[in-house]
C-alpha cells in the first residue's frame, strides 16, 4: 500500500476496519501532530507493537486551538506526512473537536496516548476523560505511550515562528521569568471570584450585503440585502466572556421598556450569569445596527437604535438602589461604560465609593464623542482603556503615551492600567513595576468589534488577583488575538482555546 493509499476518509476507514476487527487487533492514535517529529515517531512505534493495525486519525486545521496562528501545517500535509511512516496503516483526519465521536466511529481495540496524558488533571480541555470513558463504551482499552516527549509548539516557536518578530522576542524575554503554568494560575485563580458586571445592554445586528453601485436616481450607493446576523454586545458579552472563568457572574443592567429583546437575551446569556434587569424608561434596548459587505467584512454604514443618552432621573434612582444594596457583595466590579446613559455622575460616584475592587472602562462611540471619559470616575483600581480614549481625556495628540499614562494613575489613584493600541498590542503600566509594551500576538484581524471588552474582561481578573503587569499584559493580547477573529461577539472567550494558545506561545 502506497503512502497515499493510507489516507482515508473516516466513514471508508470505519468500514475497512470492520473486515479486520475479528482478525487483527486495531490500535488508534490521536493528536494534532502539527510538526512531525521524533517524539511523534517514538510513540507511533509503541502503539503499533500493542497490536496489528495502527490507525492515526488526525485534529482537522478548524479545531486546532493553539493560537489564530496555527496549525503551522494544514490538515491535508500532516496526513500525508503520518502517512509516510511504515509504521502507520491508515491515516484520516478527525471530524470533530476530539476523538471522542471518532472512537465511537472507529471502535479500537486500543486507545494510545502519550505519557503527558497519563494524569487527566494535566488535561488543560479535560477531554481525556471523556476519550477514556469512550474507549472503555466500545470494549477496548486505554494504554499509554512511555518515551521521549517533544512539545511541537516549542519546536515550531524556536524554529519555524509564525508571528511577527516582535512577538518571537517579546516571548522569549517573557519566558525568562515566567512559565506558563505561572500565567494561567491568574486565570484558574478567578474561578471563586463573586464578580458584578455593571454597564449597557447592547444588541449587535450585522445586515450583510453586497455593493451594486450608485442608485440609478440619487448619488446614494446601492446595496443587495444577503442576510442578517445578530449577538449580544456591550456588558452582556462582557459578562459572558467572564463566566467561562468565573463561578459567580452578575450581571446589572438596563433593558428597554419597549422592544426589550430580553428573549433574546436570557437565550444568549450564558446560564452560569445571574440577571438583574432593571427598565429603561420609555426606550429600547440599544440595538447597533451595522451594514457590511460580506466580503471582505466592510462595514458600510451604522445605525444606532436608542434613545437619547441624557441620564432618566427615574433609571438613575433605580440604579444608585440597586448598587448600594449590591456592591458590598462582590469581590470584583466590571464597570463597562459606554457612555448612552446608564452611569451618570451619581451612579459613579457609588462605584467608587463601595466597590472592593473597581475595573473601569469607558468608550468613546459616535453619539458621545468627546463627553463620555474616565475622569467621571474618581478612583479605580484597574482601567483598561484605547489610547484615543486616553488621549481624549487630556485633550492631547502630543504628549508621550507613558507621561499621559502616569498623570491618569495619580488622578485616579490607580495602580494598573493597560493601554490598548490595535495592531500595535497593549501598553501595560503599574505604579511600582513601571512600563510594559506588549505586543499584538496577531496582525489576521476578522472584526475588531467587541474584542476591546474581551480584553478588558479577562485581564480584569488578573488584575484582581495583583498578576504582574506583563502578565496581565501576555493575557490580554492571547485574548485580543482570540477575539478579533470571531465576528462581533458570536462566540464568548474560549477558556481552553485560550489556555492552549498561551502553553504553546511560552514553551
Amino acid at each position: 500500500m502506497t503512502s497515499l493509499e493510507k489516507i482515508k476518509d473516516l466513514n471508508d476507514l470505519a468500514r475497512e476496519l470492520e473486515t479486520l476487527r475479528d482478525s487483527k487487533r486495531i490500535v488508534q492514535c490521536h493528536g494534532v501532530f502539527d510538526l512531525l517529529h521524533i517524539g511523534h515517531i517514538r510513540y507511533f512505534g509503541q502503539a503499533r507493537e500493542m497490536g496489528d493495525v495502527l490507525v492515526v486519525t488526525v485534529t482537522p486545521d478548524r479545531y486546532v486551538n493553539k493560537g489564530p496562528h496555527r496549525p503551522a501545517f494544514t490538515e491535508t500535509l500532516r496526513v500525508e506526512a503520518i502517512a509516510a511512516l511504515d509504521v502507520v496503516d491508515y491515516v484520516a483526519v478527525n471530524r470533530w473537536p476530539t476523538a471522542v465521536e471518532t472512537i465511537e466511529l472507529l471502535r479500537p481495540h486500543v486507545y494510545v496516548k502519550g505519557s503527558e496524558y497519563r494524569d487527566a488533571a494535566d488535561d488543560i480541555s479535560g477531554k481525556i476523560v471523556d476519550e477514556a470513558n469512550a474507549i472503555r463504551a466500545v470494549g477496548g482499552e486505554m494504554a499509554f505511550s512511555d518515551d521521549l516527549t517533544f512539545s511541537s509548539s516549542a519546536l515550531i516557536n524556536a524554529h519555524f515562528p509564525t508571528v511577527a518578530s516582535e512577538v518571537v522576542d517579546f516571548i522569549a524575554d517573557f519566558k525568562e521569568r515566567h512559565s506558563a503554568a505561572s500565567v494561567l494560575k491568574y486565570l484558574d485563580g478567578a474561578r471563586d471570584l463573586k464578580v458584578l458586571v455593571v454597564g449597557e445592554a447592547i444588541i449587535d445586528e450585522y445586515q450583510y450585503c453586497s455593493t451594486i453601485g450608485k442608485s440609478g436616481k440619487e448619488p446614494i450607493l446601492a446595496a443587495k440585502y444577503s442576510s442578517t446576523e445578530t449577538s449580544i454586545g456591550g456588558s452582556l458579552a462582557i459578562a459572558n466572556h467572564l463566566a467561562s472563568f468565573c463561578d459567580n457572574v452578575t450581571l446589572l443592567t438596563f433593558l428597554g421598556e419597549f422592544d426589550s429583546q430580553e428573549a433574546f437575551i436570557n437565550d444568549r446569556l450564558h446560564a452560569g450569569v445571574d440577571r438583574i434587569f432593571l427598565t429603561l424608561a420609555r426606550c429600547p434596548t440599544i440595538v447597533k445596527r451595522r451594514f457590511v459587505e460580506s466580503y471582505p467584512l466592510q462595514k458600510l454604514f451604522e445605525l444606532y437604535i436608542m434613545g437619547d443618552a441624557d441620564e432618566d432621573a427615574e433609571c438613575t434612582a433605580a440604579l444608585c438602589r440597586k448598587l448600594e444594596e449590591t456592591l458590598a457583595d462582590y469581590d470584583l466590579v466590571i464597570v463597562a461604560d459606554y457612555g448612552h446613559g446608564m452611569i451618570g455622575e451619581a451612579a459613579a460616584r457609588i462605584l467608587c465609593a463601595r466597590s472592593r475592587y473597581l475595573a473601569v472602562n469607558t468608550q468613546i462611540n459616535a453619539d458621545n464623542h468627546g463627553f463620555n471619559t474616565v475622569s467621571k470616575y474618581r478612583r479605580a483600581d484597574f482601567v483598561c482603556i484605547s489610547e484615543n480614549e486616553l488621549r481624549m481625556e487630556f485633550r492631547s495628540r502630543t504628549r508621550t503615551l507613558e507621561d499621559i499614562t502616569e498623570e491618569l494613575a495619580k488622578k485616579l489613584s490607580c495602580e494598573r492600567i493597560v493601554i490598548t493600541r490595535g495592531r500595535v498590542g497593549c501598553v501595560c503600566f503599574h505604579c511600582d513595576q513601571g512600563f510594559q509594551i506588549v505586543p499584538a500576538f496577531t496582525q489576521r484581524i476578522v472584526d475588531r468589534v467587541g474584542a476591546g471588552d474581551a480584553v478588558f474582561a479577562v485581564t480584569s481578573l488578573a488584575a484582581n488577583q495583583e498578576a504582574p503587569i506583563e502578565i496581565i499584559g501576555c493575557i490580554g493580547s492571547a485574548v485580543g488575538a482570540q477575539a478579533v477573529h470571531t465576528v462581533a461577539n458570536q462566540s464568548a472567550v474560549d477558556r481552553v482555546a485560550l489556555y492552549k494558545h498561551i502553553e504553546s506561545l511560552v514553551k
